[in-house]
């Protein structure tokens, strides 16, 4: 029987994983996340409500906003065809394409 405890007793203790596993342990605290390399020629489509235009733009050009709710969830760009500003909703499927293509993200937190 595995007698290796769980949660080790001593703090600061972290568990190795057995060699040959491929399993690599998780960054410590306080070095911050981990960046994510994406490629520079990410582009989205998107399309323009005001002159109907449709056209490519770079992760740059797009921001997404994360609220608490759907109706606080939405992301946003300037159409570069009327330089209208656009904002549109965004599922969880749009998040997780933005988020992957780095979009910058904004996190909006509630009111205490």
């Amino acid at each position: 029987m595995n007698r290796t405890p769980l949660f080790p007793a001593a703090a600061g203790v972290r568990p190795k994983a057995p060699p040959g596993t491929g399993i690599r342990s998780a960054p410590r605290s306080g070095t911050g996340p981990v960046p994510v390399p994406v490629p520079a020629a990410v582009r989205f489509r998107a399309a323009c409500p005001d002159c109907r235009g449709r056209f490519e733009l770079a992760a740059a050009a797009l921001r997404l906003a994360i609220g608490a709710t759907r109706r606080t969830t939405f992301y946003t760009f300037t159409c570069p065809e009327c330089g209208a500003s656009v904002r549109k909703p965004a599922g969880e499927r749009i998040i997780e394409l933005l988020t992957g293509g780095g979009v910058r993200t904004l996190r909006l937190h509630t009111a205490l």
